[in-house]
């Protein structure tokens, strides 16, 4: 942890405007500012300058936030099975670049919760306990909900030291800055903070 706060603390703090609010992010030293387009497998550059992550669509993308000494995940959607995915790959993002992990092994999921917040932390949660069983990174998530059930299908792969270069190991996800809710700009948000 304290080589994660000094490799933070050696970045520059950048502002990204979120439905219409300015947030202070840092962003992790090793990713560099790339996401991942799941639903085609391939990694993409945003628009230069500071800002969320995007795809070709202004509601899906994934994002960091700095929360003390953890870290935030943020994932936007047109659905809000698709706020999940960007979520679960922001969290994925946040131990290694999600495009260089190749979506090849099918994982099933399920989770039941009694309200969308803690359906988000239980499919975190679970995707936490299967990289850490399985040794595995994701990369490619499709997620159905109904009602207070989720199920999904995440695909990665075994983990690979020195291709991946897993920065940090995440914990769990927490109650901290939960949120999941519609955007005022349309588009769902799915958000919390991860342990680190």
């Amino acid at each position: 942890m304290l080589r994660r706060r000094r490799a933070l603390s050696s970045t520059r703090l950048e502002a990204a405007t979120i439905l219409g609010a300015t947030l202070t992010h840092e962003p992790c030293p090793h990713i560099r500012h790339t996401g991942f387009d799941h639903r085609r497998g391939a990694a993409f550059t945003p628009d230069p300058g500071p800002g969320p992550m995007r795809t070709e669509t202004e509601h899906k993308r994934w994002e960091h936030f700095e929360h003390m000494a953890d870290l935030g995940v943020r994932g936007h959607g047109a659905t809000i099975e698709e706020a999940f995915e960007q979520a679960a790959l922001a969290l994925s993002a946040a131990v290694s670049e999600p495009g260089s992990v190749r979506p090849t092994v099918p994982v099933g999921i399920h989770c039941e919760a009694p309200d969308r917040e803690l359906l988000l932390v239980d499919w975190l949660n679970a995707l936490v306990y299967e990289m850490a069983t399985r040794d595995m990174l994701f990369a490619r998530f499709e997620v159905r909900i109904d009602r207070s059930a989720l199920e999904a299908t995440a695909w990665g792969e075994p983990i690979d030291r020195a291709r991946h270069r897993p920065a940090v190991e995440v914990k769990g996800a927490t109650l901290t800055a939960l949120a999941v809710s519609e955007a005022t700009g349309g588009g769902w948000v799915a958000q919390c903070v991860v342990d680190v």
